[in-house]
C-alpha cells in the first residue's frame, strides 16, 4: 500500500497525526570529532491504540514508510500463541513519534501511546519475504526483543490477515504485551456524553482492560536466558590472572604493525583480518557498552551486539573484536556500510578475538593462547550475532595468508601466542595485507573538469619515517555524485597551492593548480600497482573511512615503501589485474529453471532467462548505468509481485549508486552495467525493468522526457494512436523530435531524448506544462490528473514520470502480466498498423529483432536537443 491511502483516510486540519507531506527531521550531521560512519538503522514502533476496539499498532520501517499491522491482543512471548495481525495502510516515518488523541469521529479516533520502539533487522530481503507471505525478523526494543515471525493467512478477508508469533529463542516465555504496560502513557478520562453511548462503552472497556493490564504488569521485564557457568573461577586459573574492578569506560585496543609477510615460528598464531569496524566492549554491573577504537560509543548503533553480549550472563567483562557483515570479506564491507546506514538489510556479527576481563578477574597479562582458549569455551554454545575468531599455528602463516587471500579476505593478523594484551601498537601483533586495497590520508584536491562537480580527484599521502607524509598519488574514479558533493562540502575552501607533504615526483600542471592541505581524513582505495617512486597506478575509491583518524595511519602502522617492495607489489598486482582482464564475465547460475513464471502460457524461468539473454544488447542500451527499479515475482505472474529500487543482500554483480531520496535519506539504488548484472536480477526473479531518465553518474540531470498516454475505461486503442500522433506533431512544432514505444500494457509512450541533459526541475516543469496545456485544449479528450473518477472516456497524459527518482518501463522489458507481453520501441510509420499496446510477446519481440533491418531508435542517443528555450 502507498501513503495515498494514509492521506485519503485523514483530515490533517482536524487530526494531529503527521502529514506525509511534512518531511521528518533530518538526522544530526556527523561531526569530525565523532569519526563514525553514518548509522540510520530501520526502525520499528509499536503503539497502544485505544480506539473503538483497543489494539496494538505494529509498524516496521521498509524503505521510506512504516508497514503497519493492527494486532488486537498484542504480541505474545509464547511461541505457541499466534496473534492475528491485520495489515493496514502504510504510515509515514514521522508517525513513529506520534502520541496523543485522535478526535472522535475521525478515522481511528481514540488515544495513541508509544508502547515500544527500536531497531529491527532481517538477514533477507524484507520485500521478497512479504511477497512470499513469511517475514522473519528480529526486534531490539525495550519491551520487544528477539526473533519473530509474520506469516500471511490464507483466509479470504477484506484486509490481508497475518499471524504474529515468537520464535523459540533465548527471550521466549509466558509474558504478554499487556504484562509490560508499566510506564506506558494511559488515555485521559473520556468526557461523558449521553448522546454517544457507544463511545462511552468503548471508553469503559478500554479503562477496564487498562486497569487489568496494569495490575498484571507487576514491573515485569524481558531478559534473555543467560548462561549459568562460573566463568570467574575458570578465568582465575589463567596465568597472571588477578582480581580487579572493571571501569565503566572504553579501553585502548592493542594494534598491529604492517609487515610484508607473515612471521614464522611456533610462538605465533594467525587469524583472518576481518574487513569491518574494530569494536571493544565492556560489561559493568550487567550493563553492556560498545565502543569504537577511538572511544566513540556505538552501543545504540548495534543493538544486536548488545543483546548477544547480554546472553553471556556476566556481571562484568571486557572483549575485543570486529563488527562484520556477511562473511567479513572485502566484498562484504559495502554490505556492512549499507546495513549500518539503513540502505538495506543485512545480518551483522561481532567476531571476538580476545577477552580481557571476566566477572571480577583481569586476564590481560595472561598469554594470548590461554585467553583465546577461555573465550572459545565461553562461545562454545552459539549465540546469535556473535562468533569466535579461530586461528592457525605459527608454522602455517604463509598458508594462512594464501587461504585468506584466495577467499577474498583483507589479509591476516599474526599474534604472539605467549604475550599479554598491551594497548597501542607494537611488534606482538603484525598484519599482512593483500595489496588489492590500502588506506591513505587525503591531503588535497584537484579541480573538476567539464561537468564534474565538487572536485576532480583527491590527493593522497602515506606516512613516511623521513618526511612525515609523502605524496602517494591521486584518486578520481569510483565516486558517486553524492560523494563528490558531500566530500567537497566536508573539505570546504581550505588549502593553498604549496604542497603540504613531500612530493617525490616533479609537479605536473594539474598538481601545480591543486589545493593542498594537511592530512584531513582517510580513504581506502583499490590499487592496481605502484610506480618506481611509490605512486599509485590507476587507483579507484573503495570507501571513505570516517571511522578512522589520520593519526591511525601515522601510528607506526607502516613505513616508507621501498623501491624494491614497490616493484614487487607492482609485479604481483599487475599479474592479478591481467588475470582479471582475461577472465570471462561471471556466469550466473539459474536456480529453479523449470519454475512456471507465466502460468497461462507455461513459460518457465529458463525461458524468461533465454529471452533476456536474447534481448540483452538492446535492453542494456536502455538501462545500463542508470538507477533502476525492478518488479520481482518470486512465485510467478498472478502471485505476489513487488517493486524494488534498492540494492539488497545477495546481489554480487549488480552494483549500486548511493543517492539521496526526497526524505533526505541516502539509499543504495540498483545499477546494471552488463549482461552478467542483468542475468543476476533475472535469477532474483526480476521480470520488469524500469530505469530513471538519468544516469547514475549524473542523477540530477534528465536525458529523457516521457509522456505516458494511459487510456481510461471506454477509450478505444485507435484513439490512443491518434493521440500519440497528435503529441508527436505538437512536439515537432516546438522543435523536438520524439520516439514511440508500445508499453506492453494498454497505452503508448512518447519519448523525447535530451542532449545535453537538463535539470530535473526544468524537465518536470516542461512536461507538466505540456500535459496541462493539452488537457485544457480538449478537456473531453485529455486529462492531466490521475483522479480515478475522471478517467472514464479520457486519456491520462501522465507527465509524473519526469521527476527525479521516477521511472518508466524500458524497451524490451517483459511485463508481469498474462501473455508475457513486452515493451517494444517502434518507428512512427508502424503506428497505423499497431493493434494494441501489448501486441508483442516474448516470441514476437525476438522475431522482430531478428528480422528487422534497422533499430527504430538507432538515433535516440545521438540526437542533440534540449529544453533550454523553456528555462
Amino acid at each position: 500500500m502507498s501513503l495515498t491511502e494514509y492521506r485519503r483516510k485523514r483530515r490533517f486540519d482536524t487530526t494531529r497525526e503527521p502529514s506525509p507531506d511534512v518531511r521528518p527531521a533530518k538526522p544530526r550531521k556527523r561531526t569530525r570529532a565523532s569519526a563514525a560512519p553514518e548509522v540510520h538503522r530501520p526502525i520499528f514502533v509499536v503503539q497502544l491504540h485505544h480506539a473503538s476496539r483497543r489494539h496494538y499498532d505494529f509498524r516496521l520501517q521498509i524503505g521510506d514508510a512504516l508497514k503497519s499491522w493492527a494486532v488486537p491482543k498484542g504480541p505474545s512471548y509464547d511461541p505457541k500463541i499466534k496473534r492475528m495481525a491485520v495489515e493496514v495502510e502504510d504510515h509515514p516515518l514521522s508517525y513513529a513519534t506520534f502520541e496523543g488523541n485522535i478526535p472522535e469521529g475521525e478515522y481511528g479516533g481514540g488515544h495513541v501511546a508509544l508502547f515500544d520502539e527500536g531497531v529491527w533487522t532481517t538477514p533477507w530481503d524484507p520485500e521478497a519475504q512479504l511477497a512470499k507471505g513469511h517475514l522473519r525478523f528480529e526486534l531490539f526494543g525495550e519491551r520487544l526483543k528477539g526473533e519473530w515471525h509474520l506469516v500471511r493467512s490464507g483466509k479470504p478477508a477484506r484486509q490481508p490477515q497475518w499471524l504474529l508469533f515468537k520464535e523459540a529463542d533465548a527471550y521466549a516465555g509466558s509474558i504478554e504485551a499487556d504484562d509490560l504496560l508499566d510506564g506506558v502513557t494511559q488515555p485521559p478520562a473520556a468526557k461523558k456524553s449521553a448522546a454517544k453511548t457507544a463511545t462511552k462503552s468503548a471508553t469503559k472497556a478500554a479503562k477496564t482492560a487498562t486497569k487489568t493490564a496494569t495490575k498484571k504488569a507487576a514491573a515485569k521485564t524481558v531478559v534473555p536466558k543467560r548462561r549459568k557457568v562460573d566463568w570467574s573461577a575458570k578465568a582465575a586459573k589463567l596465568t597472571n590472572a588477578k582480581k580487579a574492578t572493571l571501569r565503566n569506560e572504553a579501553f585502548a585496543p592493542q594494534l598491529a604493525k604492517l609487515g610484508d609477510a607473515a612471521p614464522s615460528g611456533d610462538q605465533w598464531i594467525h587469524e583472518v583480518k576481518w574487513d569491518g569496524y574494530r569494536l571493544v566492549s565492556t560489561i559493568v554491573d550487567g550493563k553492556v557498552r560498545i565502543w569504537s577504537r577511538n572511544a566513540i560509543e556505538w552501543t545504540g548503533k548495534v543493538p544486536e551486539l548488545r543483546a548477544a553480549l547480554e546472553q553471556l550472563g556476566l556481571r562484568s567483562g571486557a572483549f575485543d573484536g570486529e563488527l562484520i557483515a556477511g562473511r567479513g570479506t572485502q566484498a562484504d564491507f559495502n554490505l556492512l556500510q549499507a546495513t549500518l546506514s539503513g540502505e538495506q538489510q543485512g545480518a551483522l556479527a561481532y567476531v571476538l578475538f580476545d577477552v580481557l576481563h571476566v566477572d571480577g578477574i583481569d586476564v590481560r597479562k595472561a598469554p594470548l593462547i590461554e585467553r583465546k582458549a577461555l573465550l572459545e569455551a565461553m562461545l562454545e554454545t552459539p549465540i546469535p550475532h556473535m562468533a569466535y575468531s579461530t586461528h592457525v599455528p605459527g608454522g602455517e602463516g604463509a598458508a594462512a595468508f594464501a587461504l585468506a587471500s584466495e577467499q577474498q579476505f583483507e589479509g591476516i593478523i599474526s599474534k604472539r601466542a605467549d604475550r599479554p594484551y598491551v594497548a597501542g601498537r607494537g611488534d606482538d601483533w603484525r598484519k599482512t595485507k593483500r595489496l588489492d586495497s590500502d588506506e591513505f590520508a587525503v591531503v588535497g584536491v584537484t579541480k573538476g573538469q567539464g561537468s564534474r562537480t565538487g572536485f576532480g580527484s583527491l590527493l593522497l599521502a602515506r606516512p613516511d619515517a623521513k618526511h612525515g607524509w609523502v605524496y602517494a598519488g591521486r584518486v578520481g574514479t569510483g565516486f558517486s555524485t553524492t560523494q563528490l558533493r558531500d566530500l567537497a562540502k566536508h573539505i570546504g575552501e581550505i588549502g593553498s597551492s604549496t604542497p603540504s607533504v613531500h612530493v617525490p615526483i616533479p609537479l605536473d600542471a594539474e598538481l601545480k593548480r591543486a589545493k593542498w592541505f594537511d592530512p584531513l581524513f582517510v580513504v581506502e582505495v583499490f590499487i592496481r600497482g605502484l610506480g618506481s617512486s611509490g605512486i599509485l597506478r590507476q587507483p579507484s575509491l573503495k570507501t571513505v573511512r570516517m571511522d578512522k583518524d589520520v593519526a591511525d595511519l601515522r601510528d607506526s602502522d607502516r613505513g616508507a615503501t621501498s623501491k624494491q617492495s614497490a616493484k614487487k607489489a607492482t609485479k604481483k598486482t599487475a599479474s592479478k589485474s591481467t588475470a582479471r582482464e582475461r577472465a570471462p564475465a561471471p556466469e550466473v547460475r539459474l536456480s529453479s529453471p523449470t519454475k512456471i513464471i507465466f502460468p497461462d502460457r507455461n513459460i518457465t524461468k529458463q525461458q524468461v532467462a533465454d529471452y533476456y539473454k536474447g534481448v540483452a544488447p538492446h535492453l542494456l542500451r536502455e538501462i545500463a548505468g542508470r538507477p533502476l527499479s525492478v518488479i520481482r515475482c518470486p512465485d510467478g505472474v498472478g502471485k505476489a509481485c513487488f517493486f524494488q529500487k534498492h540494492h539488497t543482500a545477495g546481489l554480487e554483480i549488480v552494483r549500486f549508486v548511493r543517492l539521496k531520496e526526497e526524505a533526505g535519506i541516502n539509499a543504495n539504488y540498483l545499477v546494471v552495467d552488463d549482461v552478467a548484472g542483468l542475468m543476476e536480477l533475472v535469477q532474483f526473479n526480476a521480470l520488469e525493468f524500469h530505469p530513471w531518465g538519468a544516469h547514475a553518474d549524473d542523477p540530477d540531470c534528465a536525458d529523457r522526457v516521457i509522456f505516458d498516454l494511459d487510456p481510461g475505461p471506454g477509450v478505444a486503442f485507435a484513439e490512443v494512436k491518434r493521440s500519440a500522433a497528435h503529441v508527436r506533431d505538437l512536439l515537432q512544432q516546438l522543435g523536438l523530435q520524439s520516439f514511440l514505444r508500445a508499453t506492453g500494457g494498454k497505452g503508448l509512450h512518447v519519448v523525447v531524448p535530451l542532449k545535453p541533459a537538463n535539470d530535473w526541475k526544468l524537465v518536470k516543469k516542461f512536461a507538466k506544462g505540456f500535459a496541462e496545456a493539452l488537457a485544457a485544449s480538449d478537456p473531453d479528450r485529455w486529462l492531466a490528473t490521475a483522479t480515478l473518477k475522471l478517467r472514464p472516456g479520457k486519456i491520462f497524459v501522465d507527465y509524473l514520470r519526469n521527476g527525479r527518482g521516477a521511472t518508466a518501463v524500458a524497451s524490451y522489458s517483459l511485463r508481469a502480466r498474462a501473455g508475457a507481453p513486452c515493451a517494444v520501441p517502434l518507428a512512427w510509420r508502424e503506428l497505423a498498423a499497431l493493434k494494441r499496446g501489448d501486441a508483442f510477446d516474448v516470441d514476437a519481440t525476438l522475431a522482430r529483432i531478428k528480422g528487422r533491418r534497422k533499430d527504430p531508435w538507432a538515433d535516440i542517443d545521438t540526437l542533440r536537443q534540449d529544453l533550454s528555450a523553456w528555462g
